[in-house]
């Protein structure tokens, strides 16, 4: 009968058959059980029986090591030492070993003996692969070739009292940079508030101060206490505050028991509200991010979380660098260095934003405490200025995502397409309170009347009367094809998440009446109507972008310069004599037009507040979500932004 220490050459075997009881038997002999009594525990060893010669040891072997089968690979060595299966797998752990694999090379047989030669091609989490040559040696008792194991096994260099360790470092972050080149991010000091579980004495004094002063949101506070396994003596971090807001709330903040401040380096912009939408923010990496990136990231990196910061997360983060090495146990003295990864330097990331226009549009929207956005263009170029949303500590960025009725701004596009076909500012009209349009009637706000009055004035005072009248005698099909030559059906493409315009083919005469007039099914963002206001300044719609060396030249046609030079005149009247004098700006010249847009099915319904305007070389929009007058709301921010652009 095969001897105790004898192997099997596998663990897998066919089913018997009635018909093969030779083999059967054979099968059973080969296979002995030793069983090790270690104190009061007891573990099984199957030995596994190599075949024929040294090579099919060595497949085994290396087989096994591949897939972490500490206990099969013990099977197949002479006299196994009692650390064998801690040394591999303080290897994987120091190393991060995620998967490894194993190319045999050449096995030089001397009687008993041999010594095979492997190629290693181990996966480290966060670094890479890194290739090494090894060898073992071999030796034959009882019929069986076994592995004749040390330290070096696992590679040339390991030897005893040693021990794996590894080093990983990302580069310094690159900048996302303003359109002058100038950085727009860059690395400050905040100050992290967070929660010392075992020192709250009572949860709702915290969670209402952090509220209060801070704006936390107590759901949030409760669930980052309630995590299970969360040790009481663990710093639980809430918000981090800039030095400045820190100062402010500081006196409210300390007294409260439980409440804890460290203070940290974090990537910063030139303040809080600065573009915070559009550049995003760095955080520790989340599970999901986590999922979405892959190598080389791992727990607790520190990635773009919102914004172009995670949009163009490779390019701004580059690649870690690191080194695999051999360490002496007890003083981590270094023994050998066995391998280098070279890292990658992140790549800057360059915008089109305007630091001063940014500026601009951040402080035109401060003291605004509904939902909000202000996007700003370059007329010529149709490259982004700034981007501003709110509320600051809502994710998403309105400003380019948001879908909403245009309203009475969408009157821009109306009145190209009537100029187009024979209208002039001159041209005589009628403002009634008013008219029914395919089965529908269509009001003036506020029941407003004008009687007969030149276009320029029904344009001016934004009179929907006129524009469904005068809308029903264009040509079929004029006004889709004008709302396609201001962008709208466009495809934008932006680094972020991006919306367009809509312009669905009116169905009837009243979808057209509405259809003039901004309401219906016709739906822009604000990114959308300042591109919009911008082709009226310059003459042709050019697609937005955000990225430097990402503008596209124009693929709309041009204007032409009659109705280019009556856009201008009859947008300027709006300001000086119409519903958007509250966007007058002394001294500079502001052109525009209002838009009061109805949504929802409120009985009178809700309206958001726009205004789409141009001064200078910068085109621009501004909503204010359910914000009602767009004369009232929405273009006294227009002025503010104005006034704060640099002359």
């Amino acid at each position: 009968m095969t001897p105790l220490n004898s192997r099997i050459a596998s663990l897998s075997h066919p089913p018997c058959r009635m018909g093969d009881m030779r083999r059967t038997w054979v099968t059973a002999a080969a296979i002995t059980v030793a069983v090790l009594v270690v104190g009061v525990g007891a573990f099984v060893v199957v030995r596994a029986r190599s075949s024929n010669g040294p090579e099919d040891a060595v497949r085994a072997y290396l087989d096994r090591w591949a897939r972490g089968e500490w206990v099969e690979m013990r099977a197949l060595v002479a006299d196994p030492p009692a650390e064998f299966a801690d040394t591999h797998e303080a290897m994987t752990r120091d190393l991060q070993v995620a998967t490894r694999r194993f190319r045999r090379g050449t096995v030089r047989r001397e009687g008993d003996a041999a010594t095979a030669a492997f190629t290693a091609e181990l996966r480290l989490r966060g670094l890479g692969t890194w290739e090494y040559e090894g060898s073992f040696d071999l030796v034959r008792r009882d019929g069986d070739w076994l592995v004749r194991w040390a330290r070096a096994t696992l590679h040339p260099q390991l030897g005893a009292g040693m021990h794996f360790s590894r080093t990983r470092q990302w580069p310094e972050r690159a900048p996302i940079l303003a359109a002058d080149s100038s950085p727009i991010t860059a690395v400050g000091q905040v100050v992290s508030v967070g929660i010392e579980p075992r020192r709250v004495r009572d949860r709702s004094h915290v969670t209402a101060a952090l509220q209060q002063h801070v704006g936390v949101d107590p759901a949030r506070v409760h669930a980052l206490l309630d995590r299970p396994g969360l040790r009481p003596d663990v710093f639980v971090p809430v918000i981090d505050l800039r030095e400045e807001r820190y100062a402010a709330v500081r006196g409210d903040l300390q007294p409260v028991p439980g409440l804890v401040f460290r203070r940290k380096t974090a990537r910063l912009t030139p303040s809080a509200a600065f573009a915070r939408h559009t550049v995003g923010r760095v955080g520790e990496i989340t599970a999901e991010r986590l999922k979405e990136l892959g190598e080389p990231y791992v727990v607790g990196d520190e990635v773009g979380l919102s914004g172009l910061e995670a949009t163009r997360e490779r390019e701004l983060a580059g690649q870690p660098s690191g080194e695999v090495r051999i360490e002496a146990d007890g003083s981590n003295e270094l023994v050998a260095t066995l391998t280098q990864f070279d890292g990658v330097p992140g790549t800057p990331v360059t915008t089109t934003l305007e630091r001063a226009v940014q500026t601009a549009a951040d402080a035109a929207l401060d003291g605004v405490t509904l939902p909000a956005a202000l996007v700003a263009v370059d007329v010529g170029t149709g490259e982004v200025r700034a981007v501003a949303s709110r509320p600051l500590d809502h994710a998403f960025n309105r400003a380019l995502a948001g879908r909403y009725p245009p309203g009475s701004t969408f009157k821009i596009v109306t009145t190209a397409a009537l100029l187009a076909n024979g209208m002039t500012p001159a041209t005589p009209v009628s403002c009634p309170p008013q008219v029914t349009v395919g089965g529908k009637p269509f009001r003036n706000f506020e029941g407003e009347s004008a009687g007969d009055i030149a276009f320029r004035t029904a344009f001016a005072h934004s009179c929907n009367t006129v524009f469904v009248q005068v809308a029903a005698r264009l040509p079929d099909g004029a006004l889709a094809d004008a709302a396609r030559r201001f962008g709208f059906e466009a495809e934008l493409d932006l680094p972020l998440p991006v919306a367009g315009g809509a312009f669905p083919d009116p169905r009837d005469d009243a979808e057209r009446a509405a259809a003039a007039i901004g309401q219906g099914r016709v739906t822009a963002s604000p990114l959308l109507m300042a591109s919009v206001a911008a082709a009226a300044a310059g003459g042709r719609w050019r697609a937005p972008s955000l990225l430097a060396g990402d503008a596209e030249p124009a693929t709309t046609e041009t204007l032409a310069p009659p109705i280019v030079d009556a856009l201008r005149a009859l947008m300027r009247e709006v300001v000086t004599a119409g519903t958007a004098t509250a966007a007058a700006v002394a001294g500079r010249e502001v052109a525009g037009k209002t838009g009061t847009a109805e949504f929802g099915t409120d009985v009178p319904p809700k309206t958001h507040a726009w205004f789409a305007g141009f001064s200078g070389t910068i085109a621009f929009a501004v909503l204010v979500e359910g914000g009602g007058v767009g004369g009232r709301e929405a273009a006294p921010i227009a002025a503010r932004f104005v006034s704060a652009l640099p002359r």
